[in-house]
């Protein structure tokens, strides 16, 4: 297995996501493009000492952007949605 920071690079803080976490117990985190469902789930058990019920995955694809005269496109990212069995996970720790 990776170490956990070459699989998850951050956890998504959006509105989606609060809404998510409050309604059903759901997690985003935004992971290595090249990592699959297991190594996720394993790498928020052993992070965040929780017990995942199910990981849910999708590629969001970069945009096309402009620099100046020129064309360039931004990385692919891949966001995971972990459901959590039990237990929650505090970003802030308040």
């Amino acid at each position: 297995m990776k170490p956990l920071h070459q699989i998850i690079s951050k956890p998504l803080i959006t509105e989606k996501s609060n809404q998510l976490k409050e309604a059903g117990e759901v997690v985003s985190f935004e992971v290595a493009i090249d990592s699959n469902k297991i190594e996720i789930k394993q790498a928020v058990e052993s992070a965040f000492n929780v017990k995942v019920k199910d990981v849910r995955t999708l590629i969001v694809a970069g945009k096309s952007k402009r620099f100046g005269r020129n064309f360039g496109k931004r990385s692919n990212v891949k966001k995971a949605y972990v459901t959590l069995a039990e237990g929650t996970i505090d970003f802030f720790g308040v």
